[in-house]
């Protein structure tokens, strides 16, 4: 017996609200939630502040399906909404005071499995991530959090792709100092391997 099917694609689930079948759209919120609440996680820190990103930028994708012209991928698309509802929830965040009791301590990692809980182990990946600069956060959590091509998450970000893996490479130096590594440039590492001749 063959596998049932496993769902319209994105793009025909687009089509489908577009002509009137609301529950489309519903299908497209439960196929996307998670991926959209983790993402969200990643640039915020914080899981409150990314469940009400993640249900503002479902709602957003819903009211703006109609501006979704298929020229790059739906998901590609959707990374778009939620880095610009992540980016007004990063604005609001400044103009208001920050009230944390210090027992409170760092965010706490996500319940959604991906790769990155691997590196986790023996570091407080949420913690340090929420040290590196917004720009090179965004950047890393696409590439290496949700394994982004440079050319989507520069379609995403509406940059150049040598801004991305520019903002990526200095994310990841950033990243590896709030860890407490310190990354080695690639003057040091060729240098370290004439030593080792």
């Amino acid at each position: 017996m063959a596998d049932p099917p496993r769902g319209a694609p994105d793009t025909e689930l687009v089509r489908r609200f577009l002509a009137g079948d609301a529950g489309a759209a519903t299908e497209l919120i439960s196929r996307h939630e998670r991926r959209v609440y983790a993402v969200c996680l990643r640039v915020l820190g914080n899981p409150d502040d990314a469940a009400d990103a993640a249900q503002d930028a479902l709602l957003a994708m819903v009211r703006k399906l109609d501006g979704f012209r298929g020229e790059a991928a739906f998901t590609t698309w959707l990374y778009r909404v939620a880095m610009n509802v992540c980016y007004d929830h990063l604005r609001r965040a400044q103009r208001r005071p920050v009230l944390r009791r210090e027992e409170e301590g760092p965010a706490p990692e996500p319940a959604l499995e991906d790769h990155a809980e691997a590196v986790a182990g023996a570091y407080d990946v949420a913690a340090a991530l929420a040290q590196v600069p917004e720009d090179f956060r965004v950047a890393i959590v696409l590439a290496d959090v949700h394994d982004l091509p440079y050319d989507e998450i520069a379609k995403v970000l509406d940059l150049p792709v040598g801004t991305v893996k520019s903002r990526v490479h200095r994310g990841r130096i950033a990243l590896a100092r709030a860890l407490g590594i310190e990354p080695s440039e690639p003057n040091d590492r060729s240098a370290a391997s004439k030593e080792t001749r």
